[in-house]
């Protein structure tokens, strides 16, 4: 079966078997010049194709088993496939099984999977009385409809599908959840289940495998088992506290960067946390942006907090007047920003309302933006190398909806293209996706468990320098506008912090570890030497924790083991005595002995080996 064809892409689009036949083409598919076939395995193409099937194979039990149930919609996601539905019936996540089980029952029954086209008064004809699929229907433009087939359960959709259910056989149920009609809260609420599905039974193998894995790494447990962070309901949600192990791991972070950046030429500088409305009117966030913004009033003057830094880094860039000599102008800023995020989306550190950007802001000629994007793109795969993070680019070209000259757009694109080049970088190109304000570059990390997330960003923006009317004198003695760099790589503390956590599984790199050493002392004599070790190892900036409270040794090694300490030292006798230590390391996964003053030149030099 892997080597059927199930459909072909072509001009950016998948075309179905029965598509293809409904276009009327005499040989089928295979008359489609141009094309790129597709055949079933498990490919991205492929998947997509097979995902989209599934998930009508999902809404035709869900109708078998609950016959009043009436249907949303079913998309391929990034996470797999959903369908959202509404039905009399209560339906929990103990109920998926058995809607698994009659799903498996359709595919052994091997329907055929065709398809019709109807207009929109035989849709609305075909689905009168079904609200849901009336919803879809106005959002659709047009007056041509497919409709999708396999037993006795049709239902609206463009495809693409398989030719028959016979292909779908390795499938899961994932989780259950609730969703507002069209993702609207002022609409009633329905029930999406989620799903995966493989051509193969090893990738659904595989799948199921990385997902158990994702769980022991998630973030919000590890935060909670290590010490690092923590939410509270009377503070608020989405606004978490850094206990004294994450804020140690955060510190670390900040200061490899901070001696990266001030040695890369960038000048530390702070704003404020709220300003005048005023600013953020001539910014454009007021108009644009002030939804996810939080107001208050000072002396009856309206105030906004900030849900970026970049109009402070522009008035410090406007408390001095600037020549071509000054420039490229490179500000940063650890800068806390306040984002109006709506209680359904907040997940973890992934998702707050309170979070520290990576921020810095780049003021040059159009001339110095390619040397500036080279050198950020140097400063990003230093950064990434250092976590053993592997990463790629995408670039994002002009909108539809956008302000400013072609030519400035098509000279700054060109930039951030010979940028790419100059670094052997292979890039996707999003073609419109760029900001309203100029192109940009996003960074998207992977993971330990191959996921991709959306980290940094570099973009380059000719608005709010003209908004501003910010300017230099060049070197014929004129005032130009400097073009505007806005550039994070890890995007923010709180997302990159997460996302380090389930890479590593809570078990951090000892250059970054939140307690890098525990030293555990057998009895009360140890105790003195320990404390003075400890004292040593503080002057080599190790994070070091002593635990002796009054447990057995093994107790005690099994804690500082669960904390995911990278090295453990234990102290008796012998090691006060000969000043021998006996250390368990966790990288090298291995135990030895080694004189105190070896083992401290050690750690120094282990601290010195990274950098960004």
């Amino acid at each position: 079966m892997s080597a059927e064809l199930i459909a072909v892409y072509k001009d950016e689009q998948i075309i179905d078997l029965e598509s293809a036949k409904v276009l009327g083409l005499s040989d089928g598919i295979k008359a489609l010049n141009g094309t790129e076939p597709i055949y079933f395995d498990d490919s991205p193409l492929a998947l997509e194709v097979i995902r989209h099937s599934c998930a009508h194979l999902l809404a035709q039990s869900l109708k078998a088993l609950y016959p009043d149930a009436k249907f949303f919609v079913g998309p391929v996601v990034e996470e797999g496939f959903y369908y959202d539905f509404k039905t009399a019936s209560k339906i929990s996540e103990e109920d998926l099984p058995k809607i698994e089980a009659k799903m498996k029952e359709f595919a052994k029954l091997k329907l055929a999977i065709t398809k019709e086209v109807l207009t929109r008064e035989q849709a609305l004809e075909r689905f009168k009385g079904d609200e849901l699929k009336h919803a879809v229907m106005s959002k659709i433009s047009g007056d041509k409809f497919g409709v999708y087939q396999q037993g006795e359960f049709e239902d609206l959709c463009k495809g693409p599908h398989l030719p028959n259910t016979r292909f779908l056989n390795h499938f899961k149920l994932t989780k259950l959840a609730g969703a507002y009609l069209g993702g609207d809260e002022n609409n009633e609420m329905l029930i999406r289940i989620y799903g995966i599905a493989f051509a193969t039974k090893e990738g659904l193998k595989d799948y199921l495998f990385q997902i158990e894995e994702a769980k022991k790494r998630d973030h919000r447990k590890l935060g909670m088992e290590l010490g690092l962070f923590s939410f509270d309901d009377e503070i608020g949600a989405g606004l978490p506290l850094w206990l004294p192990k994450g804020a140690r791991l955060r510190k670390r972070i900040e200061d490899l960067l901070s001696k990266a950046l001030l040695l890369r030429g960038y000048e530390p500088v702070k704003g404020p946390e709220i300003l005048k409305s005023d600013v953020w009117k001539i910014s454009g966030h007021y108009d644009n942006y002030k939804e996810n913004m939080y107001f208050t009033t000072i002396d009856e003057q309206e105030y906004g907090i900030k849900p970026m830094n970049c109009v402070g880094h522009i008035k410090v860039y406007q408390s001095a007047l600037h020549s071509y000599r000054d420039l490229p102008l490179r500000f940063y800023e650890y800068g806390v920003v306040h984002r109006h995020e709506k209680s359904g989306v907040l997940h973890g550190l992934l998702r707050v309302r309170e979070f520290t950007q990576d921020d810095a802001h780049i003021f040059c000629s159009f001339e110095q933006i390619q040397s500036e994007v080279s050198a950020i793109l140097d400063f990003t795969h230093k950064i990434m190398q250092a976590f053993d993070f592997s990463y790629e680019m995408e670039l994002s070209t002009r909108p539809a909806k956008s302000i400013g000259d072609d030519k400035v757009w098509e000279k700054t694109t060109n930039a951030l293209k010979e940028a790419l080049k100059e670094h052997r970088i292979d890039y996707k190109i999003d073609e419109g996706g760029g900001a309203f304000y100029g192109p940009k570059i996003d960074i998207k990390i992977t993971d330990a468990l191959k996921r991709k997330w959306q980290c940094g960003t570099i973009q380059v923006d000719m608005n709010l320098p003209e908004r501003f009317k910010l300017a230099f004198t060049n070197e014929h003695n004129h005032a130009e506008q400097p073009v505007m760099i806005h550039r994070a790589i890890l995007g923010s503390f709180e997302r990159f912090i997460a996302i380090l956590s389930e890479h590593f599984g809570g078990n951090f790199p000892f250059f970054v570890a939140p307690t890098q050493i525990a030293l555990i002392p057998i009895n009360e004599e140890h105790h003195v030497f320990a404390l003075k070790l400890k004292e040593a190892l503080k002057k080599c900036d190790i994070f070091v924790e002593v635990l002796d409270k009054n447990d057995s040794l093994n107790k005690k090694v099994r804690l500082a083991e669960k904390q995911k300490i990278p090295m453990i030292l234990v102290l008796g006798n012998e090691e006060v005595e000969t000043e021998i230590l006996s250390i368990r390391d966790r990288e090298k996964q291995a135990q030895y002995k080694m004189p105190l003053k070896e083992f401290l030149n050690m750690v120094e030099s282990k601290m010195q080996e990274v950098s960004f």
